[in-house]
């Protein structure tokens, strides 16, 4: 996410109640986590196994729990606990709007709204679009022309749906990350403040839900269509010509490129990416990325002809066992 204006190390520092080393003038100008990151961003590190890659990574300014050697053009922000003071950071710029806000929404020509439809502050609805009952629509969302929203669908704040999208009732857009530190009394959550957003010609079905970016957008392509009961995870991105099926679950910062499709009762875990053109067929478990252009099944996911001659040769060792027993 980036700052309405740059900041410096040292009023960054001075918020934080922190030390810094680097130039005090040295500028940030977003911030972001690690696998989002863009030069001027800050990020944040609390696990020695991760320096490295914070250290190196596109962000020039880096929130750390120990004194390291800064690196050429970055600045650093010492702090005792990074995890606490990155969500401080967040919240000071980005605060969390009140539950209550309602405003007037901008409405364009032909805009159809059910009954007991509730907006939040600087939503716009493009021309044709159509909103069904009980829906509730948070602030600065943007639905564009000709979109359906069906009834008791909610929308959190930030979220832009493109042209031509149909999101089915009781869908929820814009959830939390479940993203959480875990400390000596339970566990910590990292504050959400980033968005979603929806391309054009989108359909999502009845009772899914797909949680908003921490930092950055989760993000649907042009003409990807889900179906029922699905969850996707914060920070995902699918590609366009996407398809997926009921009750498959995606979790966050996972890379799904074009015209992938993705069956019923699929499950794909974090941080990964799944190439284009990729079949992933029903209850099959991704834990690692995938090549684009296959097929792939199975609890641990192989490639589909692998999958199969592998139970083809299960189906020949009862046989192959009883002919052994009898050569002994």
């Amino acid at each position: 996410m980036k700052l309405s204006a740059p900041v410096s190390l040292e009023k960054a520092a001075h918020l934080l109640d922190c030390e810094f080393a680097g130039p005090a003038h040295h500028l940030v100008t977003g911030f972001n986590e690690i696998h989002r990151v863009e030069p001027g961003d800050l990020t944040f590190v609390d696990v020695e196994k991760y320096y490295e890659k914070a250290l190196t990574s596109a962000a020039t300014t880096i929130l750390i729990n120990k004194q390291v050697e800064v690196p050429m053009g970055k600045g650093l922000l010492i702090s005792d606990d990074p995890f606490r003071d990155f969500n401080r950071f967040n919240e000071h710029f980005f605060p969390r709007q009140p539950l209550d806000q309602v405003g007037k929404p901008v409405l364009g020509a032909g805009v159809k709204v059910g009954n007991n439809v509730v907006f939040g502050k600087g939503v716009v609805i493009e021309e044709g679009a159509e909103i069904g009952h009980n829906c509730v629509i948070g602030n600065h969302v943007h639905i564009g022309s000709n979109s359906l929203i069906h009834a008791n669908v909610t929308l959190y704040d930030h979220i832009t749906i493109g042209h031509d999208c149909c999101i089915g009732s009781g869908t929820v857009l814009g959830g939390e990350a479940f993203y959480f530190k875990a400390r000596p009394y339970g566990r910590d959550k990292m504050l959400t403040k980033g968005r979603v957003i929806v391309g054009n010609h989108v359909d999502i079905g009845c009772n899914c839900t797909i949680d908003r970016g921490v930092t950055a957008d989760t993000m649907i392509g042009d003409w990807t269509k889900l179906d029922n009961l699905i969850q996707i995870g914060h920070d995902t991105i699918i590609g366009k010509k996407c398809v997926i099926a009921s009750q498959v679950g995606i979790a966050g910062v996972v890379t799904i490129e074009d015209e992938v499709s993705l069956w019923g009762h699929a499950g794909i875990t974090q941080d990964l990416t799944i190439g284009k053109g990729a079949v992933v067929m029903g209850k099959t478990g991704v834990q690692s990325s995938l090549e684009g252009g296959k097929k792939y099944l199975g609890m641990m996911a192989v490639e589909l002809r692998h999958r199969l001659r592998m139970e083809a040769a299960l189906k020949k060792l009862p046989d192959l066992i009883r002919k052994i027993e009898r050569l002994t």
